[in-house]
């Protein structure tokens, strides 16, 4: 896609990242900076060392400036722009929700194999209490794409969605498809579930933001990607007038409005938050939004707590026992991280920062049994007894499957997610 871009003039910096937003006197969105590159750890200048670079939207005919932000679910500037703006409260006014998405492909046997066939399942090995489900996907070339989703508003401490997913392929129908096969890639990202609860107004002074870095995932078909090219169609739309016409890029939120993406999410609005009762209620619900009422139900139900402050504290639950990986369908976090390619420059400042270097093992240890160590799916957050034999936090940055798990579910907000250097992260290849 990037090369048909270029093909229309569109200019494409694969390997940048951008870490700053860009503004004028007036607090005007101009543009974003991309980080500096060859910063050591130390924060010296290493030999390499290449000054980030400024990206200014063109001035076009003196109309103004227009940046469309497009950077996937949680993106780092997208949502200082909506905290900074209150776009969530000028738009559906409800928080966002996400879930965590771990992924493998698989190459199966032959004669299992079966192009095109799509399977979802919901709940198991989930428990009652946490909303989630499965897909199996039957690609080309004897290929099968399989996963779990974990809606990140649950509530046990001790729940791990790595070892739950590994848990998932056990089961016997999963089980035996996988056998003979063999897993060749590995992933996770977080996923948008606020659906059209959470569409934030999305404009800004100088831009819009379009995408899943707004929030336009259909939640029970697990889609998201037509929803976010039709968005940024419109945008493209709004930002041609605007530039060419004079006129204002509220047209992007009056066209989205009346857009068939509006009625997609409207129709689907009361799936995620039916499971905040439980897997039956739930699915109770569900079969009426599906069979009853077909989307026109005369209510709106609203999302539990943000998903960082859902989680209990561990005295409440019991240590979940997850079985060990057997080396042929279940692997270990190592094996897995090595088949995502995952590669970050060692010598660099952390892009994983805490705000407050007390917290893990004064809140997070304490209270809630060092959770950020079982949701991250790449095992970054690890802790270590110190001389005393304390735990203390080390942060294994390399292993970054820039999933944003850590930026949304750590229960005081204080891990923040940044960009590294551009071009690190997982190395996923197109199968």
């Amino acid at each position: 896609m990037a090369t048909k871009a270029e093909e229309l003039g569109v200019e494409v910096y694969p390997g940048f990242a951008a870490s700053e937003i860009l503004y004028d006197e007036n607090q005007i969105v101009t543009g974003v900076a991309t980080n500096d590159v060859g910063i050591a750890k130390d924060g010296t200048k290493r030999e390499t060392f290449q000054p980030g670079v400024e990206l200014r939207a063109s001035d076009f005919e003196n109309t103004g400036r227009i940046t469309l932000l497009a950077e996937g679910c949680r993106g780092s500037l997208s949502e200082k722009i909506i905290r900074n703006h209150k776009l969530r409260e000028r738009g559906q006014g409800q928080h966002q929700t996400y879930a965590l998405g771990i992924k493998e492909v698989w190459e199966i046997e032959e004669g299992k194999h079966n192009p095109g066939s799509v399977i979802h399942t919901v709940g198991w090995p989930l428990d009652t209490k946490t909303y989630g489900g499965s897909f199996l996907y039957h690609l080309d070339d004897r290929q099968l794409a399989i996963g779990l989703v974990v809606a990140l508003n649950y509530r046990n401490p001790f729940l791990s969605p790595y070892d739950e997913f590994q848990k998932f392929k056990q089961h016997p129908a999963v089980r035996k498809l996988l056998e003979g096969g063999t897993a060749i890639q590995y992933g996770a990202r977080t996923l948008n579930e606020g659906g059209f609860q959470s569409i934030p107004y999305p404009i800004f002074p100088g831009g819009a933001i379009i995408g899943c870095s707004a929030g336009f995932l259909n939640v029970p078909k697990i889609k998201g990607t037509h929803t976010a090219m039709k968005s940024g169609m419109l945008a493209a739309e709004a930002t041609f007038k605007s530039l060419v016409e004079g006129s204002s890029m509220e047209l992007y939120w009056e066209n989205l409005k009346k857009s068939w993406i509006w009625e997609e999410l409207h129709k689907a609005r009361n799936y995620r938050p039916a499971f905040e009762y439980g897997l039956i209620p739930g699915m109770v619900l569900s079969a009426l939004e599906r069979y009853i009422f077909k989307g026109k139900s005369p209510y709106t139900l609203k999302h539990g707590r943000p998903d960082h402050e859902a989680t209990d504290t561990a005295n409440l639950h019991a240590p979940i026992q997850y079985p060990k990986p057997d080396g042929h369908i279940t692997f270990d976090v190592p094996t897995s991280l090595y088949r995502s390619n995952t590669n970050h420059e060692h010598d660099q400042p952390p892009h994983l920062r805490l705000r407050d270097p007390t917290v893990p093992e004064r809140v997070n240890v304490a209270l809630y049994a060092a959770p950020e160590s079982r949701y991250c799916p790449a095992r970054v957050y690890e802790y270590i007894s110190d001389e005393k034999g304390d735990p203390k936090l080390h942060i294994n940055a390399q292993n970054c499957l820039h999933c944003k798990a850590c930026d949304i579910k750590d229960p005081k907000q204080n891990i923040e997610w940044t960009v590294p250097e551009g071009g690190g992260g997982p190395g996923y290849t197109v199968m």
